[in-house]
């Protein structure tokens, strides 16, 4: 078959092949990862902020430096403008990081109205800035009951459409209440184990992809619509 054929509805304008050295060369940076934590609970004790917390341990004993926002006192989306303060601090927080740890409790078998809110709190761009797209992602949850998937799986739903790295690595803690101490520590387990991979698994995919997440999450439909967007902005000065 013509290739040239097979590609005719390509605009080679705005079409590039993969470059080698963007993908295996850029300058590294030096400085320590940096993860924001998530947690879906307003409790006391918070299950999934206890799980955030031993994630951050986790995270900071790998050589990541760590910061956890506290939901408490964030608006329902579209309940009150993107100056509140508390929508400020998320947002920072989130331009702040390269990647991000999602901890939700299961509550009627989904993620909790808490975690959702967070996330939607958080916009596709900021201006001319993307705050999430290319960083990296990791999903754990937390039950009452026995082990579920239904929000680490809505999650990395979430995780696409914001257009993070989603590790294939996850947690979900089964009957919380007995993974933890009266000091709010988590027992020595399978499920605390896993927690050890996920963080392991996100700090090296947060090293491999932070210095080059610009170049990975450059995308030819984007290209082509900004080189539109332009001539047409051009056309109308002329006019």
């Amino acid at each position: 078959m013509d290739e040239s054929a097979v590609a005719s509805n390509i605009d080679d304008a705005c079409f590039k092949t993969t470059d080698a050295e963007k993908l295996f060369a850029p300058a590294r940076a030096s400085h320590a990862p940096r993860i924001l934590l998530l947690h879906g609970s307003l409790r006391k004790r918070s299950f999934s902020r206890l799980a955030n917390e031993e994630a951050a341990r986790i995270l900071r004993k790998l050589g990541a430096q760590t910061r956890t926002f506290d939901p408490s006192g964030l608006p329902l989306p579209d309940d009150a403008g993107e100056d509140h303060a508390k929508v400020r601090e998320l947002r920072d927080l989130v331009t702040w990081c390269e990647g991000m740890v999602w901890c939700s409790p299961e509550r009627h078998g989904a993620m909790t109205g808490v975690m959702k809110a967070q996330i939607d709190w958080i916009p596709l761009t900021l201006g001319a800035v993307r705050p999430t797209q290319g960083k990296t992602l990791a999903v754990m949850q937390v039950s009452g009951g026995s082990q579920s998937f239904n929000a680490v799986n809505q999650l990395r739903v979430l995780g696409r459409w914001m257009r993070l790295i989603t590790i294939p690595n996850q947690s979900s803690v089964a009957k919380a209440f007995m993974e933890f101490d009266e000091h709010g520590r988590m027992k020595p387990s399978a499920y605390y184990d896993r927690i050890v991979d996920v963080m392991e698994e996100l700090m090296k995919f947060t090293l491999l992809t932070r210095d080059c997440a610009d170049y990975l999450v450059d995308r030819y439909s984007e290209r082509k619509e900004s080189a539109a967007q332009l001539s047409k902005r051009v056309n109308q000065r002329s006019i």
